[in-house]
């Protein structure tokens, strides 16, 4: 009864929309446009009052348009029969121009062929399914946004906060199946893996839905896209809530079908989706807007009295902007000469057959594809047959409503603001740059994406026998049939599940049989979990670039890289000049020269001088000295037992033959290195080896062994005596676990195995299985001693050049000081002696002056100067006051 009257109701305001039409002005040309909505639905309510108030408003702005549009409304009431049907009436008995719509995706691919074929523009702003595609569908516009723009969004957002698995549910017709296949693209270029697709029946009941919840509750992922019609999501909301599915943990990701229609569904459903993220057409605010929305939420009481109150959707303002578009349109073609031409009748002839074309449909529809302007919506163009991506906003809802906590764009990704620059966001390792969310459950943690139900299955973990069973050994268990696993490799996995902030159940499957440890390569092992028979596989596992295609690997750990194992020979050094050998020829020279330069500075400075320089250059001699008997005795000692190769291209040149551990990679690494397939050697365990290399390559067996250093250490350990380790020649990540691509555990287990790895456990599980590797001397590469040069010394070469030098150039101060005092005494001498003179040759001597005694300098044979009083009747001089310095005057 509701439907009945709403659609009398519209018919009404149809009737009077074009009877205003006709009366606005009698030159004025109707322009039939045909309207097919789903009147019951929300969408078809919103659109019909924006519809009715844009042709109020547009030609009370263009009262002097030639033409007006005359609505034709028609209520498909969600089916697709009965929208093609009113399709073809409208067609046929009502020669519309254009129509606008169906509402559906299901819907517009039959009512398209009909445009195409009658030449009539068909425009819908609600058919978003990219299945429709207006390349394909000449007559089709798309006045609204394709479902596969809004994917990276989604696809940004859910690898902002690192999740690694999504499981999309949709519903099973044509609008919910077509985003899925570029949902799913994108999700795997940012390593994002898709394990299941959940599809739901349009028509399914609360039971159905409530199974198939429960289906996912089995599972790991936790992270949902919900991409469906706001009707159909409602419900599956309402059971999730009620099965616990809205509880902490939980991530729902709800796409803009059901968001841009958030604010007008039923409270109780909105507080159902709390916690869940959900994306959003941005529409710029305006003035305009704001004054408009008032105006719509009066109009749609009035059309809808019955209803409970609902607010303007960016759906309302899409058909808003489409009937300003095609009114604009409609005055420029002019269709005043408007014509429909039969096709060419036949005998038996359909309806379809008999459907008339439009001459102005091609001239009408290069027109709408022309509009460009600045609408409620925001930028309304049509150049591309529909609108182009634009903005998206990612909202968080919480309580009744909803909150931005960030902004989506082509050019800058998701940022928190709008208007922020990539050159101005700030990253964060472990946060993305957007506003807080509150989760489901009112968390404020952000989920990990995924847990392991407690009802799920076991984890299954693929194991191998090695050929060292100190890093794993495989036991079936004869009774249970159970498989074991022991070893450092297992100790660290079992470990770090321990220490997960969750429990893992999981169970150990055999690959290949216990005893053989040759059964399969690596790759094939670790290929295992691309295939999915296991869930992760331990072990003695190098991480390897070639592996990383099909498989993720953890952190390491244990060291890695690839070395050789080969005898040692004794080479006693017999060199007559081997005592010459600590030291290089530089230091030889530099030692002598430095020599020399002290003596000699030794000689010239003087005594309390040449004692500095004296004690730096002893202590210079006994460090060289301390250095030169231990370099010497190391060259007499440890050079007795050298390596018969230094260098890998030494064995190719002499064509030797190198051995490997069977099923390692190390065979394609020395074929891609040069050897010949004939001279490389499988070999099983470690017996193997040595007794291959005890007989070397000229007797059946190998010149040097190609492995990995974990097992060369493990090898010398046991093998200590003959034999050294020679590199490593090749470097490699080191020995970690492989898991499938996109496993949430990878992040978790990572984590974990440096927690175990950087601590003591990892000290304790070491000398558990590898205690008696560290006896043998031989574990690392034998270099020798080194002759010592004079960069070793540096630092006594300044130090004791720096004495002598210092020493000489005082000693230089002192003497220049004293010469220069010197010739300055012996110049105030001389002429204090001839004034004396002068005196005595003009004045007589005088009897009272004859006892009179002068002062004289006098230089004695050391060199020193001295004043003494001179007695003139005696002739003899007293210095400094004592009679035995008296000296006879000459």
């Amino acid at each position: 009864m509701e439907i009945a009257n709403s659609i009398i109701l519209l018919l009404l305001i149809s009737a009077g929309i074009g009877g205003a039409a006709q009366n606005a002005s009698g030159r004025a040309h109707e322009v039939h446009v045909g309207v097919i909505l789903d009147l019951g639905s929300l969408v078809g309510k919103i659109a019909i009052t924006s519809i009715s108030l844009a042709l109020e408003d547009f030609y009370s702005a263009h009262q002097n348009y030639s033409t007006k549009l005359v609505l034709h409304i028609r209520d498909s009431m969600s089916d697709d029969v009965r929208a093609a049907a009113e399709a073809l009436d409208l067609l046929e008995n009502y020669r519309v121009e254009t129509i606008i719509g169906p509402e559906k995706s299901s819907q517009a691919i039959f009512i398209s062929d009909l445009g195409t074929k009658s030449h009539v523009p068909i425009i819908s702003f609600t058919v978003t399914s990219p299945t429709i595609s207006p390349s394909s569908l000449p007559y089709f516009v798309r006045a609204t946004l394709n479902d596969s723009a809004q994917v990276s969004c989604i696809a940004s957002t859910i690898k902002a906060y690192g999740w690694r698995k999504a499981v999309p549910i949709y519903e099973d017709t044509e609008y919910g199946r077509g985003i899925i296949p570029y949902l799913v693209d994108v999700l795997q270029e940012d390593n994002v893996h898709v394990p299941y697709r959940s599809v739901i029946p349009l028509s399914a009941t609360s039971e159905q839905i409530s199974i198939e919840l429960y289906k996912l509750m089995t599972m790991q992922t936790r992270v949902y896209i919900v991409h469906m019609s706001s009707a159909l999501a409602s419900t599956l909301f309402m059971k999730a809530k009620e099965l616990g599915m809205m509880e902490k943990g939980y991530v729902w990701i709800i796409t803009d079908g059901v968001t841009n229609l958030i604010d007008s569904l039923h409270p109780s459903v909105v507080e159902s989706m709390n916690g869940a993220l959900g994306i959003q057409f941005y529409v710029p605010k305006s003035t305009k807007l704001n004054n408009f929305t008032v105006r719509w939420n009066m109009r749609y009481q009035i059309d809808n009295p019955t209803d409970p109150p609902s607010k303007l959707s960016i759906f309302g303002l899409w058909s808003y902007d489409t009937i300003w578009a095609l009114a604009q349109a409609a005055e420029k073609v002019g269709l005043a000469n408007a014509t429909f031409q039969k096709p060419i009748s036949k005998q038996k002839s359909t309806d379809l057959e008999t459907l008339e074309t439009s001459s102005n449909g091609p001239e009408l529809l290069k027109e709408i594809l022309h509009s460009t302007f600045i609408g409620l919506s925001g930028r309304f163009d049509l150049s591309d047959r529909q609108l182009a991506v634009s903005t998206f906003k990612v909202i968080n809802v919480i309580g009744r409503g909803w909150r931005d906590i960030g902004f989506w764009t082509a050019q800058n990704g998701l940022v928190r603001k709008l208007n922020q620059s990539q050159s101005t966001r700030i990253h964060s390792s472990l946060l993305p740059d957007l506003n807080p969310v509150i989760w489901p459950g009112e968390s404020i943690d952000i989920p990990r994406g995924f847990e392991v139900p407690a009802n799920g299955k076991k984890l299954r973990v693929g194991v191998r026998s090695s050929g060292y069973q100190q890093f794993i050994k495989v036991e079936k268990d004869q009774i249970t049939g159970a498989t074991k696993a022991t070893g450092l490799s297992v100790d660290v996995f079992e470990e770090a599940v321990k220490i997960l902030p969750y429990a893992v159940p999981y169970e150990y499957v055999l690959f290949g049989s216990p005893e053989d440890t040759s059964s399969g390569s690596y790759d094939d092992f670790v290929y295992q979990v691309h295939l999915k028979v296991y869930d992760i596989v331990i072990g003695d596992i190098t991480i390897r670039y070639n592996r990383t295609f099909y498989a993720d690997f953890t952190v390491p750990y244990t060291e890695s890289g690839i070395a050789m194992v080969v005898p040692v020979k004794d080479t006693v050094n017999k060199n007559t000049w081997i005592f010459l050998k600590p030291l290089t020829p530089g230091m030889w020279l530099g030692s002598i020269v430095f020599f020399i330069y002290t003596v000699v500075a030794e000689e010239i400075v003087e005594r309390f001088l040449s004692r500095i320089v004296m004690i730096v250059w002893l202590c210079f001699l006994l460090v060289v000295t301390s250095s030169y008997t231990a370099n010497l005795t190391s060259m007499l000692t440890v050079q007795q037992l050298q390596p018969t190769v230094n260098h890998i291209q030494e064995l190719l040149k002499s064509g030797e033959i190198v051995g490997y551990h069977r099923g390692s990679y190390v065979k394609g690494l020395l074929e891609e290195l040069g050897f010949e397939s004939s001279k490389i050697k499988p070999y099983d365990t470690p017996d193997d080896f040595h007794n291959a290399l005890s007989r070397g390559s000229s007797n059946g067996g190998i010149a040097a062994l190609m492995h990995e250093v974990p097992y060369i250490k493990l090898f010398l350990a046991n093998h200590c005596k003959g034999y050294t380790m020679v590199g490593p020649i090749y470097k490699a990540a080191g020995f970690g676990y492989a898991l499938a691509k996109g496993n949430p555990l990878l992040g978790d287990i990572s984590q974990a195995m440096l927690n175990v790895t950087g601590g003591d456990t990892m000290i304790q599980i070491e000398k558990k299985w590898m205690e008696y590797q560290n006896d043998c001397q031989n574990v690392g590469p034998v270099t020798g001693s080194s002759s010592l040069t004079f960069a070793n010394f540096r630092g006594l070469f300044i130090l004791t050049g720096a004495a002598s030098t210092s020493s000489l150039f005082i000693a230089l101060i002192i003497y220049a000081y004293k010469k220069q005092h010197r010739s300055t005494n012996m110049k105030n001498d001389n002429k204090q002696v001839g004034e004396n003179r002068t005196d005595e040759e003009n004045n007589e001597p005088q009897e009272g002056n004859q006892g009179v005694v002068t002062e004289e300098c006098v230089q004695f044979r050391d060199g020193s100067e001295q004043v003494c009083n001179r007695n003139p009747h005696t002739s003899t001089a007293a210095c400094n006051g004592s009679a035995a310095n008296e000296i006879t005057k000459s």
